[in-house]
């Protein structure tokens, strides 16, 4: 049986051009949005869903080309920029009654939320961002040796058609290295490692389009936004491991260029905190709700 997040309803969503989105749904009350990462689904949720269900009605969607969700041939660049992504996300909480919400994203699910932030000011009450810098930052970072952490990035900004071949042959092997090199022994119970494998090896060109869109038409996105001084307006809330040391840059400093309304803090969870420490990804959700 495929895992579920406890006490959520699954919802099959139209939000663009003939694209559902997969979400599930729990609670009652104003909206939290959560946004997974990669190489997971909304199941990332699992442990931190109920606990904000109780007061809030929380939507944990598969993003576009991932998990559940559609996933439309990639016939421009524009299909799987986190600008597309992101109007996904405020039509989706919208075709679910909810004008204005709060939005968490982890890793991937954090660029999407970043950039709904940047284009929906009006709709983003208060944003969550989960060990991850902005695209544009991210790039500007990676640098001679300190680049091979995110060798994965560099392939997948390649033209169509070698990526995609190379992932698709090891796609069980590829996307299991990065639940292993991020995580802990035993972190994913096997159904839920099954089925964070089972959903990337079936988008592949997808992902690769969303990883491919990162190396181009979002770094555009955010260049064009810093350039004309647009900044995320909401209380934002930023936890992430201290990778900033170890890479030699000031990851507050970064995010505060951003976000004027900025709490950021450093964890010792791992990459994957949502499931490592849900407690402490609660507790950052609910102080961020308060501001």
């Amino acid at each position: 049986m495929t895992p579920q997040i406890p006490g959520s309803l699954t919802q099959r969503v139209p939000v663009a051009d003939g694209v559902r989105l997969s979400a599930a749904v729990l609670g009652s009350g104003p909206a939290v949005v959560l946004l997974h990462g990669f190489p997971q689904t909304h199941l990332m949720w699992r442990l931190v869903a109920p606990a904000l269900a109780t007061d809030h009605t929380v939507i944990c969607p598969d993003l576009r080309g991932y998990g559940d969700s559609d996933a439309p041939p990639a016939d421009g660049p524009d299909t799987y920029s986190a600008r597309t992504m992101a109007a996904d996300v405020v039509a989706l909480a919208r075709e679910l009654g909810h004008e204005r919400f709060a939005l968490v994203g982890h890793d991937r699910g954090a660029l999407v939320a970043i950039r709904a932030g940047l284009d929906h000011p009006d709709v983003v009450t208060h944003l969550g961002s989960l060990d991850v810098l902005p695209t544009l930052d991210s790039w500007d970072i990676l640098h001679g040796l300190q680049a091979a952490v995110a060798w994965h990035l560099y392939l997948m900004a390649q033209p169509p058609g070698l990526p995609e071949a190379m992932i698709t042959a090891t796609a069980d092997q590829f996307f299991g290295s990065f639940l292993d090199a991020w995580g802990a022994g035993g972190l994913f119970p096997d159904d839920v490692r099954a089925e964070y494998l089972r959903a990337s090896r079936e988008r592949v060109p997808s992902i690769v389009a969303d990883y491919r869109a990162s190396a181009g038409i979002d770094v555009d996105h955010d260049r064009a936004d810093r350039d004309a001084g647009r900044r995320l307006t909401m209380p934002v809330a930023v936890l992430q491991q201290d990778w900033g040391s170890a890479l030699g840059f000031d990851a507050a400093a970064l995010w505060g260029a951003w976000a004027p309304d900025l709490v950021h803090r450093t964890a010792s969870a791992g990459h994957f905190m949502a499931e490592q420490d849900p407690a402490l990804v609660v507790g950052t959700i609910r102080d961020l709700l308060t501001r």
